[in-house]
C-alpha cells in the first residue's frame, strides 16, 4: 500500500473553504489508482460549538485542554458534523468515502500524552488498525478519519491532534508522503523583512525555528508530527496551500509547491 496511496491531513475549516475542484482532483487521482486516506480536524468549529454551550476549553502548546464535557463536544463535531461533510462533498464527485473515527474498529488506539497534567485527556497514538484502512480502500472507498481514539482497554477516549493522528496512520500504513493541507502556502521564515515560502526544511532546522519563534502557535503540532512519521518510514510531509489548483496532483508529480520537510 505504499506507492499507491497517501495520507492527507486537512483542518475541517481548511476543507469546508475548498472549492469542489479540490474534490475532483481527489477523485481523479482515485482514477488513476492513486488513494487518498484523510484525516481531518475540525478546531474552529469545535470551540464555536463549545461557546454556544458554555464550556470552557484553552489551549497549551497547541493542544487543546480537554476534560469529558469537551471530549463530548469534540467526538460530536468531529466524527459527526465535520467527517460527513467531507464524506458529502467527496461523494457529490462520484467518488465513494467512507467515515468514520478512530474509535470504529479499534481503528486509533492511544495514551494520555506526557503533560496530561495540563491538557487533560488529549492522547498519543501507540497502535493504529492499518488492515481496516486497507481493507476500506481495496473496496474502493476514500477513508475519512476523525481524530478520536481509544484507551488499550477500550474504555477512555482521547482527543487526538489531527496533525498527530495523520502522522500515526501514515507511518502505520508505510506510506512514503503525507500532505498537509492547510491556508498558508508552507512554511514562511522572514528574511531581509520579508516572508517567504521554505520550499525544503530539515528536521535540524525546524527544531531550530520552533527555538527562534519563526515556528509558533498551532503550527508546532503540525511539524512535530511531520518529524515523528518522517523518522519512521514516511519519506517526506509536504504542507501546501488546499486553493491552489490541483494541488494534490502537483504534489504527487513532484512540482515544486509548498514546503517540502524531509530528513
Amino acid at each position: 500500500m505504499k506507492n499507491n496511496c497517501f495520507v492527507m491531513k486537512c483542518g475541517g475549516s481548511t476543507l469546508a473553504a475548498l472549492p469542489m475542484s479540490f474534490f475532483e482532483d481527489m477523485r481523479q487521482l482515485q482514477d488513476e489508482g492513486i488513494v487518498t486516506v484523510i484525516v481531518h480536524g475540525g478546531g474552529p468549529a469545535i470551540s464555536e460549538t463549545l461557546g454556544k454551550l458554555g464550556i470552557e476549553s484553552g489551549f497549551v502548546n497547541g493542544l487543546r485542554v480537554t476534560n469529558e464535557a469537551v471530549l463530548d463536544v469534540v467526538e460530536m463535531v468531529l466524527s459527526g458534523q465535520i467527517n460527513k461533510e467531507i464524506v458529502r462533498r467527496i461523494q457529490l464527485t462520484g467518488a465513494m468515502a467512507l467515515g468514520l473515527s478512530g474509535v470504529d474498529g479499534h481503528l486509533i488506539e492511544a495514551k494520555p500524552v506526557a503533560n496530561s497534567h495540563e491538557v487533560g485527556l488529549v492522547g498519543d497514538v501507540t497502535k493504529v488498525n492499518a488492515e481496516l484502512i486497507q481493507g476500506i480502500v481495496s473496496m474502493g472507498y476514500i477513508p475519512v478519519i476523525a481524530p478520536v481514539g481509544l484507551g488499550a482497554d477500550g474504555g477512555q477516549r482521547y482527543n487526538i491532534n489531527a496533525d498527530t493522528a495523520a502522522g500515526a496512520v501514515a507511518s502505520h500504513l508505510g506510506v512514503e508522503q503525507m500532505v498537509v493541507v492547510t491556508d498558508v502556502p508552507g512554511i514562511m521564515k522572514t528574511v531581509d523583512g520579508e516572508k517567504r515560502v521554505l520550499p525544503v526544511v530539515s528536521v535540524a532546522e525546524i527544531e531550530e525555528m520552533i527555538a527562534s519563534g519563526d515556528i509558533y502557535g498551532g503550527m508546532i503540532p503540525k511539524v512535530r508530527a511531520a518529524i515523528a512519521c518522517i523518522q519512521g518510514r514516511v519519506q517526506e510531509v509536504v504542507i501546501v496551500n488546499g486553493s491552489e489548483p490541483n494541488v494534490l496532483s502537483k504534489v504527487l508529480k513532484g512540482t515544486g509547491i509548498g514546503t517540502r520537510i524531509v530528513r
